[in-house]
């Protein structure tokens, strides 16, 4: 989130900050901002499930591949020897 606001300097910053406060008003700030935190939280959690999800599956398929990888050695030792 930090790399967005690199190519912003401070002046634009406050000026941004002054206008949300001109536009919201001060008592409707604490409530955007707590807003964007709840949804930024569930944004998160989200993203948190689909990585579980597909480390699961990614899990199944390396274990499958492993199992086929030990075949084809098995049937290339006994075809040695």
């Amino acid at each position: 989130m930090l790399n967005i606001f690199l190519f912003i300097s401070g002046q634009e910053i406050f000026v941004i900050l002054l206008v949300v406060l001109l536009l919201f008003g001060a008592n409707k700030i604490p409530d955007i901002a707590r807003g964007l935190g709840k949804g930024m939280n569930e944004f998160k959690k989200a993203a948190d499930e689909i990585k579980k999800e597909m480390n699961d599956h990614t899990g199944d398929l390396k274990k499958d591949f492993k199992e086929i990888n030990d075949e084809i050695k098995n049937t290339k030792d006994n075809l040695k020897g």
